[in-house]
């Protein structure tokens, strides 16, 4: 069984994503659980397989994409922190190898954007797929007449792709907004601190990192 395959099948872990999803539904905070995670693993280990890493770090970075919001259980104030001394904890009870250990919890340490950083290539690709992740299915508020910012600009995403370009070195985040629900403005308005930090993470593989909306490049 694979790293990834030990922490997806781990009830310990699965529980943890549960209830901090819970505490974020209680905070007013879009969608967090497994449909979140399940996505973020699977996209940093697509941009790790197709940059070329080898098998093992692919298993790694979607391990700790898997796990890297479970810190949300304690707070959402330095979650980052809180869920990779977590981390640390289950792994090392899983007989996980202590260098192993080490690269995935500092991806996950250094994954919110108050405190990221792309220290190596896990944390560059967690980035990237956490901070890409806007859609309409992450909104839990079924009235959109109390939407707030936030709802209304994840309502509006009707498609989100982030896209590999290899052959002219970038990494691209297409998405198809509604603007009939929220106006392209207020996607930079709240989340333009997370596209200069993925842009920070493309950078960390030598890759240039733009945003299309609506089939036009607005950054």
């Amino acid at each position: 069984m694979t790293i990834y395959e030990k922490v997806k099948s781990s009830e310990e872990i699965k529980t943890y994503i549960r209830m901090a999803d819970e505490t974020l539904e209680k905070l007013g905070f879009t969608e967090h659980s497994f449909a979140h995670v399940t996505r973020c693993a699977d996209v940093a280990g697509h941009i790790l397989v197709k940059l070329g890493y080898d098998e093992h770090t692919v298993e790694l970075g979607k391990a700790a994409g898997y796990m890297h919001d479970i810190g949300n259980v304690v707070n959402r104030i330095d979650h980052a922190q809180s869920g990779a001394v977590m981390a640390f904890r289950i792994l090392d009870k899983m007989g996980i190898d202590a260098e192993d250990i080490a690269r995935i919890v500092c991806a996950i340490g250094n994954h919110d954007e108050g405190t990221a950083y792309p220290v190596n290539e896990l944390a560059a690709a967690l980035i990237l797929a956490d901070k890409s992740d806007v859609r309409r299915s992450r909104v839990r508020n079924k009235d959109a007449i109390n939407f707030d910012i936030h709802d209304r600009v994840n309502y509006a995403v009707v498609k989100s792709k982030l896209g590999l370009d290899e052959q002219n070195k970038k990494i691209v985040l297409h998405l198809t907004i509604d603007e009939k629900i929220s106006h392209i403005s207020e996607y930079f308005e709240i989340f333009l601190s997370r596209m200069l930090l993925c842009r920070r993470a493309a950078d960390y593989f030598s890759l240039s990192f733009e945003v299309h909306i609506n089939e036009m490049r607005v950054m």
